[in-house]
């Protein structure tokens, strides 16, 4: 039986936000492989237990760039160690600058950007000089570049903690604003159902069987449910199946085909995303934990 480590069970909470005693189980139950036992607390407490998955966890900011014409926009996400940091103006400058440096120089990654010049120094050399100046770690984690096949919209929200970019064909101003708007408020993972990563497809359809399983379904309705589940999962998760955050009675598909308007393709930046922050304090959840138990 694979050991189960306090270290484990810290991870699998953190992503998951179930109760310390049930990701305990669920990992004694998987035999300590992690995706495994999220799909089970999945099965076991529903979407309560991926809640945390798109928690902000990491200090930083989005910045853009975009062109008076619209048909060029850049992104970048830049990171530091505290959101004091992330509200400094030399550190809000940079993250617009690197923007710039992507929009017109187009590296090819983290590394050639790291290279290109600004203001006769190498941004690496820019990025070193601000770590000195503020004391903090600060790393470009990601960008993005569009040569806009319509025309670029962006929306910068939540104190530039989320971010952006929507290459609108067709339709007008107002709406490539209201479709930023709209995605940074439900956050779709793709255009369509193509854009869905297969694992996320199949691990929804594997949790809609466990579930029906569990609730006494007949096995030879398990499928059709959980086809069911998984079309209703690529509905929410997709742009074009969403609806529309300004009238819930129509989907962002047929609003745009109402508009006589198509979405070339759209980036979504969530500073942190994806990024753990250390819990200093999580002896002393464990102990309280552990405390209140005891007393029941």
């Amino acid at each position: 039986m694979a050991e189960i480590t306090a270290s484990m069970v810290k991870e699998l909470r953190e992503k998951t936000d179930a109760p310390m005693m049930e990701c305990k189980k669920a990992l004694t139950e998987a035999a300590g492989d992690m995706a495994k036992a999220e799909e089970i607390l999945r099965v076991k407490l529903g979407n309560k237990a991926s809640k945390a998955a798109s928690r902000v966890t990491a200090e930083g900011i989005v910045g853009t760039f975009l062109a008076a014409d619209g048909k060029l926009a850049a992104m970048v996400e830049l990171n530091c160690e505290t959101d004091f940091v992330a509200k400094n103006d030399d550190f809000i400058a940079l993250a617009g600058q690197v923007a710039e440096l992507v929009a017109k120089q187009n590296p090819a990654d983290v590394a050639a950007l790291s290279a290109l010049t600004l203001d006769g120094k190498t941004v690496e050399e820019v990025r070193s000089a601000l770590v000195g100046k503020i004391g903090e770690n600060v790393t470009i984690r990601r960008f993005t570049r569009i040569d806009a096949k319509g025309v670029v919209a962006s929306y910068i929200h939540a104190g530039a903690k989320i971010g952006v970019l929507v290459d609108l064909v067709g339709g007008d101003e107002q709406l490539a604003k209201d479709l930023a708007m709209h995605i940074a408020a439900s956050k779709p993972k793709s255009l369509d159902a193509s854009g869905v990563s297969q694992d996320l497809i199949d691990a929804e359809r594997r949790i809609a069987i466990e579930k029906a399983r569990e609730a006494g379904k007949p096995e030879a309705m398990l499928d059709k449910i959980a086809e069911g589940t998984v079309q209703k999962y690529l509905k929410e998760v997709t742009l074009l199946g969403q609806p529309f955050v300004k009238d819930d009675k129509q989907t962002i598909e047929a609003l745009l085909k109402s508009r006589n308007a198509s979405v070339a393709t759209f980036v979504l930046y969530i500073v942190g995303e994806g990024i753990e922050k250390k819990v200093s304090d999580f002896a002393a959840e464990v102990a309280a934990q552990a405390a209140a138990a005891a007393q029941k």
